[in-house]
C-alpha cells in the first residue's frame, strides 16, 4: 500500500471517527395529548462529516430523547415521508447534510398548510384528498382495451410529462405555497400539477373530467404564481410550470383537449409476467 493510500485511509477514519462538530437542534415539539400548545426544545447533536438531518434527529431519538416522533422511511430521498422545515425552508431530512447548513443551530418544524398529529409528523389527509380530486390516472373510454397490450406513445410524447413524473409526493410544494395558506379548498400545486401531467399524456382522454375539478375558483385560476413550490421541490419538479401550462389548456385547447381520441394499443401483446406459485395453503393474491 502506498503512502498516498496510507494517508487517504487515516483521513477517511478520522473523519468517521471523530465529529467534526457539535450543533445545536432546536427542534418542534408538540404532542396533543398532554401539551397545551406547541414548543420547541433544544439538544446538543455530535455532527460528522456526512450526517444528514434525519440522522441527527434519530441521534436525538435513540440517545437523548425517545419521545420524538418523526416520519422516514426510505433514508434516500424517494419515499419523501421526512418532509420538513429546516432553518426555515422545506426540505427532505434524509437529503439535507447538516454541514451544508453553514449553521451551529439548526431549527427544524413539521411542513406548514397541514394539521400537525405529533412533533414533526404531519396528517397529509388533505394533501390526497385534493391529489385524488384531479384523478390523477389514465381515463379511457374503450372498455375493450387489452390488459396486455402497451398503449402507442412516441419519446417526445412521453418527454412533454415526463418531469413531472418524478414527484414523490412530499408535500414540501404544499406546505411553501402561499396561496395554499390562505385558502383551505386550493387544490394546491402537487395536485394541479399532476393534473397537467394526466390531460396532456396522448393516452388519456379524461381532460373533461379534470377540467371540471380544477377549472374552480380554488382550482388552476387561484395560483398567484408565487413560484415558491417549484424552488422547494427535491426532485427538480416545476409545479409552478405545468399549472401555467394548464392555465393554457383551459383557455386555449379546452374543446380540442375535451374531444381527443387517445392513442391507441399495440397489435403486439406484451410479454407477461408468469403466475406466482404460493407455498401449499396460502391464499392465492
Amino acid at each position: 500500500m502506498s503512502e498516498t493510500e496510507r494517508m487517504a485511509i487515516s483521513t477517511t477514519l478520522e473523519g468517521v471517527e471523530k465529529p467534526v462538530k457539535t450543533v445545536m437542534f432546536r427542534v418542534f415539539r408538540f404532542n396533543p395529548e398532554k401539551d397545551e400548545k406547541p414548543y420547541y426544545k433544544d439538544y446538543e447533536v455530535p455532527i460528522y462529516r456526512f450526517t444528514t438531518v434525519l440522522d441527527a434527529l434519530l441521534y436525538i431519538k435513540y440517545n437523548l430523547d425517545p419521545t420524538l416522533s418523526v416520519r422516514y422511511s426510505c433514508r434516500m430521498g424517494v419515499c419523501g415521508s421526512c418532509g420538513m422545515i429546516i432553518n426555515g425552508k422545506e426540505r427532505l431530512a434524509c437529503k439535507t447534510i447538516v454541514l451544508s447548513l453553514n449553521s451551529n443551530i439548526v431549527t427544524v418544524r413539521p411542513l406548514n398548510n397541514l394539521p400537525v398529529v405529533r412533533d414533526l409528523i404531519t396528517d397529509f389527509t388533505p394533501f390526497f384528498d385534493k391529489h385524488k380530486q384531479v384523478k390523477p390516472y389514465i381515463i379511457r373510454d374503450d372498455v375493450e382495451a387489452h390488459y396486455d397490450r402497451e398503449f402507442i406513445q412516441s419519446m417526445d410524447e412521453l418527454m412533454e410529462f415526463m418531469m413531472i413524473t418524478n414527484c414523490i409526493k412530499c408535500g414540501l410544494c404544499y406546505s411553501a405555497c402561499p396561496t395554499t395558506a390562505t385558502d383551505e379548498l386550493f387544490l394546491g400545486p402537487q395536485a394541479l400539477a399532476q393534473a397537467y401531467r394526466y390531460t396532456i399524456d396522448t393516452r388519456d382522454s379524461g381532460a373533461k373530467e379534470r377540467f371540471e375539478a380544477v377549472d374552480t375558483n380554488h382550482g388552476v385560476w387561484r395560483c398567484h404564481f408565487a413560484g415558491a413550490c417549484s424552488a422547494v421541490c427535491p426532485k427538480g419538479v416545476d409545479p409552478a410550470f405545468a399549472i401555467q401550462q394548464l392555465k393554457k389548456l383551459l383557455l386555449y385547447r379546452r374543446k380540442k383537449m375535451e374531444k381527443r381520441a387517445p392513442a391507441h394499443e399495440s397489435n403486439k401483446p406484451r410479454e407477461l409476467l408468469k403466475k406466482v406459485e404460493y407455498p401449499e395453503g396460502w391464499p392465492e393474491q
